[in-house]
């Protein structure tokens, strides 16, 4: 087992994870302690920060936890500080720390809103504006962002997060046109679809539903692996799962269809639901209760497959036929 880490390109190499307490974040973790890596872990939790790290040091690997709030410049750049001085170098960096929030723009609290951007916005462009320094001394280094699909397209009733994820794919693009000039400084992005994952409990919710994972969603350990894949082979964008090629290309071209349908279809969910109470979730505090790589889902597997390749062939004929009746509706 060590020699196969030995041969591995992490090993001995220094990895920074930011919101590694629990799902993606956790099982992304565990992905690199199994390629042999260094590990700088980072979350608001230390409870589950450690829970985390101990799980990745049964890999072998050296872990060291930071209490790290990324919406809070100071805590960032010292996190880099203590990343760097594990190896004197920081090899990847992964911003992963997020939140979200599901409801109203009007009713959901403006703190709310505003710590959502400042969480996965902010967040990311603080890690940016603190590793990338050290990149460029050691002339290496890459920079890997998970946004989600919802860099592309808006999430219904979810303007706050929609508006920090398109803000993060405007950061990144923008910087890989800046380190154009680095060719072994990469910032690197990717689109996963939704995640089963214990993301969406700990999602603040003024929407009146039960939140869980809607069909269809995709094992947090599969997209972990589409970020060892990424960091080892750095490619400027990437969608990990089939919902995120087909969804990115369905709103390229109807982006008002399906713009109008899905937020259709989440205010007849929300008129319909049993007005399930108010809560910040983690937005303004440290994550609680399940803090594993996996949450609830709607439905079994089998009946999620049948419900969501309806879904999207049902969403696909309405985009087709709403252009036809209504072309000058469609927006380039």
């Amino acid at each position: 087992m060590k020699d196969k880490k030995k041969k591995s390109p992490f090993f001995g190499k220094t990895v920074v994870i930011t919101g590694a307490s629990s799902g993606v974040g956790k099982a992304t973790a565990e992905a690199f302690a199994r390629e042999g890596a260094d590990l700088v872990l980072a979350s608001r939790g230390e409870e589950a920060l450690t829970a985390t790290a101990e799980a990745c040091r049964k890999y072998g690997s050296m872990v060291l936890t930071l209490v790290t709030d990324t919406s809070v410049p100071e805590d960032v750049y010292h996190l880099a500080e203590k990343a760097f001085v594990l190896n004197n170098r920081i090899d990847y960096w992964i911003n992963n720390a997020g939140v979200l929030s599901f409801g109203k723009f009007e009713e959901t609290p403006i703190e709310v809103i505003d710590q959502i951007i400042k969480t996965n916005l902010l967040g990311y462009i603080h890690s940016a504006h603190a590793v990338l320094p050290i990149f460029k001394k050691q002339k290496k280094g890459v920079l890997i962002n998970n946004i989600s699909i919802g860099g592309w397209m808006p999430a219904p009733y979810g303007t706050a997060y929609t508006a920090s994820k398109f803000g993060i794919r405007g950061m990144v693009e923008t910087l890989q046109g800046e380190v154009s000039n680095y060719p072994d400084i990469h910032i690197c992005a990717l689109y996963p679809g939704f995640q089963k994952s214990s993301g969406i409990e700990h999602a603040a919710n003024y929407s009146g539903i039960k939140l869980s994972t809607p069909p269809p969603s995709f094992d947090p350990r599969d997209l972990a692996q589409a970020i060892v894949k990424v960091a080892k082979n750095p490619v400027d964008s990437s969608y990990p799962d089939w919902f995120s090629v087909v969804f990115k290309n369905l709103y390229t071209f109807f982006p008002g269809t399906i713009r109008n349908v899905s937020s259709s279809l989440m205010r007849l969910v929300m008129k319909k639901a049993n007005a399930d109470e108010n809560t910040a979730g983690n937005v303004l505090k440290p994550s609680k209760g399940n803090m594993s790589i996996h949450g609830k889902t709607l439905l079994s597997s089998e009946k999620t497959l049948k419900i969501a390749t309806a879904g999207i062939v049902g969403l696909g004929i309405i985009a087709v036929l709403f252009s036809l009746r209504n072309p000058k509706k469609l927006i380039p």
